[in-house]
């Protein structure tokens, strides 16, 4: 559930030019968090997506080879961040089935924005960056998904955002699906992690 500052339907706008300097910023203060030797800080979402519609919120996967918890939450505390503390933002209902993760906003008055913390091994972590990659690299498919997008917004006045996401996930799967065949013809595959020190 959104913290109370949060709370508000549903909008949509168009792809702006902010989002990657937005998710730069972001990114100078994550890098400073002690969460693992080896990681990754990806910008994904939406918002990730050039001339693809979305909420103005960024949203940021952290992927590290395991999540420490308490190191964790003690790392994005001591920074000002507020830990997302539903069942569905700690256990992500994946593609294969359930798995752990993290999930934080910033303070209260910060730029809105989504950082996910996932294991590198993670169905949730690879799926966040093949549905950027592959969205990216297929117009019509970016077209399409932007156009279903808005016409929940169009068709449902005022929508909140758990009932936004549960009509958008059986469409979803579907653009997962296709994205998956796109990746097998393409050899895509996820970028390995690096030493924290050179992100």
């Amino acid at each position: 559930m959104p913290f109370p500052d949060e709370i508000a339907p549903v909008v949509l706008v168009q792809s702006t030019e902010s989002w990657a300097p937005d998710f730069k910023l972001l990114l100078k203060t994550l890098r400073l968090l002690d969460l693992s030797p080896r990681g990754t800080i990806d910008h994904v979402g939406s918002t990730s997506v050039p001339d693809l519609v979305a909420k103005d919120v960024i949203d940021v996967q952290i992927r590290v080879p395991i999540i420490q918890t308490e190191r964790t939450l003690d790392a994005f505390t001591s920074v000002g961040f507020r830990h997302r503390p539903e069942d569905w933002n700690n256990l992500e209902l994946t593609r294969n089935g359930p798995e752990a993760k993290l999930v934080f906003a910033p303070r209260m008055s910060a730029r809105r924005a989504n950082i996910h913390v996932r294991a590198d091994d993670s169905t949730g972590a690879r799926d966040a960056l093949l549905f950027r990659d592959y969205l990216r690299a297929n117009e019509q498919a970016r077209n399409g998904w932007g156009e279903f997008k808005l016409s929940i917004v169009r068709n449902v006045k005022d929508i909140d955002l758990a009932t936004y996401g549960q009509i958008k996930q059986p469409r979803w799967r579907k653009l997962m699906g296709e994205a998956d065949t796109w990746a097998a013809r393409e050899g895509w595959s996820a970028e390995p992690l690096v030493p924290w020190s050179r992100l």
